[in-house]
């Protein structure tokens, strides 16, 4: 799955809103420093998609625009 994600560095809460199935605008509280904004943004993806952090690939990392692939497989047990 690919989305396109625009991220808010350095709001005052978390959060994700949806604008269409492909399409996020995503606040984070974490400043774009160092790429501390990036891996809260994998956290909070991972969380949300219930899929590994490892399975998220961003690209655009330095870019509030960002393309963000997601291998979200089914797992059958």
């Amino acid at each position: 799955m690919i989305i396109k994600v625009k991220v808010k560095p350095g709001a005052k809460e978390d959060k994700i809103e949806k604008i269409s199935n492909e399409e996020y605008n995503i606040s984070l509280k974490e400043r774009a420093e160092n790429g501390k904004a990036n891996i809260a943004l994998l956290k909070m993806l991972s969380k949300h998609f219930d899929v590994p952090f490892q399975d998220i690939i961003i690209k655009n990392k330095s870019s509030r625009y960002k393309l963000i692939a997601i291998n979200k497989e089914d797992k059958c047990f």
